[in-house]
């Protein structure tokens, strides 16, 4: 028996289609998921145009932002059932005996192996995963919106866990993406003054943000970070996965502020970053997440703290991909959900 899935099947660019794959086998630790809802990542996009600065295993499943039903249980979980609803997270293999692992921040075991990039993810009607990055999902939250756990997991560790965001400060979050209107949210969420920096191809996606109350800005940010008192703003998230942001960030920072890079860009950086060290500006990435973070965020879903419906530009069936793949792709939409 065969599923079909969104199979990334080499290096080069659009070489990413529907094929048919065999059925999951499931492990002993694992529970079977019929996948109800998966987002599109930018990096599925950027796998797509084979413009990726990460390693891929070829051929791949694509999708990592999932929920589902479980369907069946491997004969050593414990903690769930057939019926039961569930999202996933991203890191697939990890070392449990790992120094990283055993911190906690698994996350950033050098071993780790994520869904959709080295490991078939769930862009498919059914994905293995092992219970110990599975998570119950509230009755009131829709799969569509749990397809979007995972990304609000990465916005979550970049700005409430990975900066140092105060009531009062001044944060520019740089490029309108998912993971950059998220990034935002959070910062708002925190008691910051948020600008949205984008540029005129992403009107679209900057009008979804001030559906949230957020102030965006098209262009150059340098004028609105200096008009307060000439020295910057407070802190930086680049989400926007391009080198030169970086330098728009040292620009505009403060002395003794803070620069937050959780966007991927594979192009080399071709400017001084004295800048970091004259005006002692910390410098933070930030990758990813782990279990008390999308249990946070799954809190924040459930309670309404965090809406995540009007990111989403649509739903469309996984047949439909590259409908789906191409809206996103040119900037018409925020976040594009496919259906198995």
């Amino acid at each position: 028996m065969n599923d079909v899935g969104l199979v990334n099947y080499g290096p080069a660019k659009h070489n990413v289609d529907l094929r048919d794959i065999p059925l999951a086998t499931l492990k002993p630790d694992e529970v079977l998921l019929e996948v109800q809802a998966v987002g599109v990542c930018g990096s599925d996009l950027h796998m797509w145009q084979a413009t990726q600065s990460w390693h891929v295993k070829y051929p791949v499943v694509l999708g990592h932002e999932y929920g589902g039903i479980v369907r069946k249980v491997g004969k050593n979980v414990t903690d769930w059932k057939s019926g039961d609803r569930a999202v996933g997270e991203t890191a697939a293999t990890i070392d449990p005996k790992g120094a990283m692992t055993r911190r906690g921040l698994y996350n950033l075991d050098p071993s780790r192996k994520g869904f959709g990039a080295d490991i078939d993810g769930a862009m498919r009607q059914f994905i293995p995963v092992p219970q110990r990055i599975c998570h119950h999902l509230p009755d009131n939250i829709p799969f569509e919106h749990a397809a979007l756990t995972e990304p609000c997991c990465v916005s979550y560790n970049a700005v409430v866990v990975n900066s140092d965001v105060r009531a009062g400060d001044r944060v520019a979050v740089l490029g309108p993406g998912p993971i950059g209107i998220l990034c935002a949210i959070m910062a708002n969420l925190q008691g910051a003054e948020v600008t949205l920096v984008g540029l005129p191809q992403d009107t679209s996606r900057l009008e979804v943000a001030r559906q949230y109350g957020l102030h965006t800005l098209i262009g150059d940010p340098t004028e609105w970070a200096m008009s307060h008192d000439g020295l910057g703003i407070d802190g930086v998230v680049d989400a926007t996965g391009v080198s030169g942001a970086l330098e728009t960030a040292l620009n505009i920072v403060r002395p003794a502020g803070w620069i937050t890079k959780v966007g991927w860009g594979p192009e080399p950086i071709g400017f001084s970053i004295d800048p970091l060290v004259k005006k002692n500006i910390r410098l933070q990435g930030s990758f990813s997440h782990n279990w008390p973070i999308w249990e946070r965020v799954l809190s924040m879903l459930a309670t309404g703290q965090l809406d995540v419906a009007p990111i989403i530009g649509g739903t469309w069936q996984l047949e439909q991909w590259q409908e789906a793949f191409e809206t996103m792709h040119d900037c018409k939409i925020v976040k594009a959900v496919l259906r198995p």
